[in-house]
């Protein structure tokens, strides 16, 4: 792996494990040309979506998306809620040679916005939103607060080593002989030299965002989102 790939490496990784969390939800699935209900329909649940209305303005989905977004989503998830141990089993699935959970953590907590251990229908749309047809700067401040763990609003070079290293093992031995044991901390340095514009030891979301609109192989990697649904 090229070290100067790093960067267009975690914005693919998400894309992968999204698209694959999407296919296990059955989000990708439904014909738009099925006839649904004017409104959600509603079984024993724990948890009650918001009115379509209001998710239609908040995202950039039409009523009849949510609809067939949320059919899929309540066919697999009838309790209306996904748990952290459902990322992991997504992403343990798509990446068998390795461990996932780390990274599955991570991504889980990116989702949970409340930090309250679930995510709700309204979550898992909203993000969906951004990545799949947000704007530019939206789809990298998502990517930043990934990256961002103790949601300080910095990256630092241990949040980082902690992502690269949860990445690797994720990869598992596709990934592990063909480096060199040092090989995460140099892609962290690579990751703070290109990014760190300042050179004070974090980046900030601004230095990220701006290093990122730079790159011309993370701006062709946020295009694949256009193309998922």
């Amino acid at each position: 792996m090229n070290l100067e790939g790093l960067e267009m490496l975690f914005v693919l990784v998400i894309i992968v494990g999204f698209v694959k969390a999407l296919e296990h939800l059955g989000l990708l699935e439904g014909n738009y040309e099925d006839k649904i209900e004017d409104e959600l329909e509603m079984t024993t649940v724990c948890h009650r979506p918001e009115g379509l209305e209001q998710l239609e303005a908040q995202t950039n989905f039409t009523k009849r998306e949510l609809q067939v977004l949320y059919r899929g989503f309540k066919n697999e998830c009838p309790s209306g809620v996904v748990n952290e141990e459902t990322f992991k089993q997504i992403y343990a699935q798509f990446f068998p040679h390795g461990d996932a959970s780390m990274y599955a953590h991570y991504l889980f907590n990116a989702f949970d916005t409340a930090q309250n251990g679930s995510v709700k229908f309204e979550d898992f749309v909203m993000a969906l939103s951004i990545l799949l047809r947000g704007t530019v700067h939206e789809k990298l401040r998502w990517t930043f607060n990934l990256y961002d763990i103790n949601k300080d609003g910095y990256i630092n070079k241990e949040e980082m080593m902690d992502i690269v290293k949860a990445i690797y093992d994720m990869m598992g031995k596709y990934t592990y002989p063909v480096l060199k044991e040092d090989a995460p901390r140099q892609h962290v340095e690579v990751f703070f030299q290109k990014m760190d514009k300042n050179k004070d030891g974090v980046v900030t979301l601004d230095e990220f965002i701006e290093s990122c609109q730079e790159d011309d192989n993370i701006m062709r990697s946020l295009q694949l989102f256009e193309n998922v649904m």
